[in-house]
């Protein structure tokens, strides 16, 4: 989650100034996650992948959108959570990276909101492991939670990393 400025109040108290943060709220199984709106450059329909052999194995394969060749990771993988059937709610958030416009693979997109800075909480270090990277905040919304995910932490990290997304695009 980005810092948020310090202001001081009339009284030289310290306010945190709270950041609003604009997302699109997907789910993976019974959980719900979230992308900020800014990396989110459009959602797409379940549609032809083709697997790319000796890849991650989060990384279904890779698919033309509209003329483009776009690299394609599965989240449900990603994210350690169980894999299920693709039904007609599933949906290919692309979203453009420094290694060039990625889909993730989501069990549906369910809306696009704003939630107020002083509604995320940054993650416990019990959750704040490693292979936890793309967690940066917990939205605690009335009825339910959302985890905020970090895109950079999602993507593959290190230079072979970014230069095979882009390859592959």
């Amino acid at each position: 989650m980005a810092a948020k400025p310090v202001e001081t109040d009339s009284t030289n108290t310290t306010v945190a100034a709270a950041r609003e943060e604009h997302v699109v709220v997907f789910r993976l199984a019974d959980e719900y996650y979230a992308l900020d709106i800014q990396t989110v450059q459009e959602i797409v329909r379940m549609q032809t992948i083709t697997s790319i052999p000796g890849s991650d194995p989060w990384v279904e394969g890779i698919t033309n959108l509209r003329g483009r060749v776009v690299p394609v990771i599965d989240l449900r993988r990603r994210c350690g959570v169980a894999a299920n059937d693709h039904t007609p709610e599933t949906r290919i958030v692309v979203v453009g990276s420094p290694a060039g416009m990625v889909g993730f693979i989501v069990d549906a997109v369910s809306e696009v909101m704003r939630i107020p800075g002083d509604q995320v909480e940054l993650p416990s270090t019990i959750v704040a492991v490693p292979e936890n990277s793309y967690l940066r905040g917990v939205a605690k919304l009335n009825e339910r939670l959302v985890s905020l995910m970090d895109l950079e932490g999602v993507l593959p990290s290190g230079p072979t990393a970014t230069e095979e997304i882009a390859a592959a695009a």
